[in-house]
């Protein structure tokens, strides 16, 4: 990682670092195949944001319904698949990435499928009011957008704190929603904190667009969901138990 962090002589690349020097490691050591798996999650997330785009260009709320629950039953498993993919590296598993991936969608399809088309319909009902701000003759008051923006906080911390449980644990439904709601009570300001900097990631992405669009397949999905799984990883590692039960089931 010489080309993007200066060389230190203290830095031992066969140790397990903390802090900084973690998210050196993990760069270094998984960067690959994170960007691999980044290209076949944005391959699974083109019927969601077709259906979105072409739902919005009619302006069909009955058309965006159906397209975003289907889009996102789809986008799911792929989704699941990054997740799963990010967690093995932050807990050093040595499984290959491609053998990794496909167990993912043995696993967890139907888990997956379910919260993708969840997720799926809050995106386009989401995509389908940021559209109706546009096209309104006049702009949305402040305590609007404050109320729209902390939607979508909401969300992007749901997506934090369940889609891990998806993939690392067969639990029913309203045992996730549990154990995040009790999580965010636990550490609400890191987990919010985290939801903040991703809801500022995909603002730029917003914001710049159709140029942003082009940084896509660099670093896309698998860096904001690397970044926010290494921001709370520590935490979550402590109150799931994540490498203990990893360790015992080798």
């Amino acid at each position: 990682m010489g080309l993007l962090f200066p060389e230190d002589p203290h830095y031992n690349e066969n140790e397990r670092q903390t802090g900084f020097y973690r998210y050196r490691q993990l760069l270094s050591n998984r960067f690959g195949q994170w960007w691999k798996i980044n290209l076949l999650t944005l391959v699974g997330f083109v019927p969601l944001v077709a259906g979105i785009f072409y739902a919005v260009a009619v302006s069909s709320i009955l058309v965006l319904l159906p397209c975003s629950i289907a889009g996102g039953a789809i986008a799911g498993p792929f989704l699941a698949g990054m997740y799963d993919t990010v967690l093995r590296g932050l807990r050093d598993d040595p499984t290959p990435w491609l053998d990794g991936w496909k167990r993912s969608w043995r696993q967890n399809w139907q888990g997956s499928m379910l919260l993708g088309a969840v997720m799926g319909l809050l995106a386009g009902l989401y995509a389908f009011m940021g559209m109706l701000f546009w096209w309104a003759e006049t702009g949305p008051s402040m305590g609007t957008i404050g109320i729209y923006l902390a939607g979508l906080l909401l969300i992007l911390v749901a997506n934090t704190l369940l889609w891990p449980q998806i993939v690392l644990f067969r639990q029913a439904p309203a045992i996730r929603l549990r154990n995040a709601l009790l999580f965010l009570i636990r550490y609400f300001w890191r987990v919010m904190g985290t939801g903040i900097l991703q809801l500022a990631h995909w603002a730029v992405y917003v914001l710049f667009a159709p140029w942003t669009l082009l940084l896509l397949p660099v670093t896309g999905v698998w860096y904001i969901v690397f970044l926010s799984q290494f921001l709370v990883y520590a935490q979550m590692d402590e109150a799931l138990r994540i490498e203990e039960l990893y360790d015992e089931n080798k």
